[in-house]
């Protein structure tokens, strides 16, 4: 069903590096998945509603209420270096 070839290219892909003892293993663990997969694809869900969450959810929000807050020269205050009224940090991106 899958094979030695699958699982190196899924940890590839997922960036896993997997020693050869580890190769065998894991090919029998995603067997064993697709096969109980398999079994629930047999069952008939025809009476089943969709769901996208099995608890019922809803938003809990605060209130928007405006609040006292620094002003932008108390912010500016701690900024280890300041630029035209704003933080300025090193460049991470090239």
């Amino acid at each position: 069903m899958i094979t030695d070839q699958d699982v190196r290219y899924v940890a590839a892909l997922s960036r896993i590096h997997l020693r050869e003892e580890e190769v065998d293993r894991l090919r029998k663990n995603l067997e064993d998945i697709l096969r109980y997969i398999e079994k629930l694809n047999q069952l008939d869900v025809s009476a089943v509603e969709p769901t996208n969450h099995v608890l019922p959810l809803k938003n809990v929000l605060r209130p928007d209420d405006a609040r006292p807050s620094l002003t932008q020269e108390e912010a500016l205050s701690i900024a280890v270096e300041k630029s035209q009224g704003a933080f300025k940090v090193p460049k991470v991106i090239e």
